[in-house]
């Protein structure tokens, strides 16, 4: 399903997810580095910083329950974005009801992607689903900046690329 021209509401806390199918893109801070060895690819050390997963949920409780499930730290490391939800802090996510996890990817394609097939392996068309969000990088405008309800000291400056 191609990417719609609504904007996509970032969500803080899992209880104001959509309990229906959908994508999402989650936003998870790394303080400090991540070294990672995942099967079948190289280790690979992560930076401290911002970054950015993209994934779907089609099962039982759609999206919240999806999301919800990366907001937990303590739970069985499943897929490799537990790896980074598990050791870095879930900031939230934008969701995109009856969205597609390769079309957000898609919209975020000039960040940087810092390990090739993280969280795509079952995919064919794109180099992963994880992006690093640079300091000072924009985000496409249709992804709203994110609006902490407790605030947050880490976040301090979103910028959006377009009108």
């Amino acid at each position: 399903m191609p990417p719609t021209a609504d904007p996509l509401r970032f969500h803080d806390c899992p209880d104001t997810v959509p309990v229906v199918p959908g994508a999402y893109a989650l936003l998870i801070l790394l303080e400090a580095p991540l070294a990672l060895g995942l099967p079948g690819k190289l280790a690979v050390v992560l930076a401290p910083g911002r970054y950015l997963y993209a994934g779907s949920a089609r099962g039982p409780g759609g999206l919240r329950a999806r999301v919800g499930r990366h907001f937990r730290r303590e739970k069985t490391v499943r897929w490799h974005v537990d790896h980074l939800t598990t050791a870095g802090r879930m900031a939230g996510a934008w969701c995109e009801p009856g969205g597609d996890e390769c079309a957000l990817v898609a919209e975020l394609a000039g960040l940087p992607v810092p390990v090739p097939g993280f969280g795509s392996s079952d995919c064919r068309a794109c180099a992963s689903h994880l992006l690093s969000w640079p300091e000072g990088a924009a985000m496409p405008s249709r992804f709203l900046p994110p609006h902490f309800s407790s605030g947050s000291p880490t976040i301090r400056c979103i910028k959006s690329a377009g009108p």
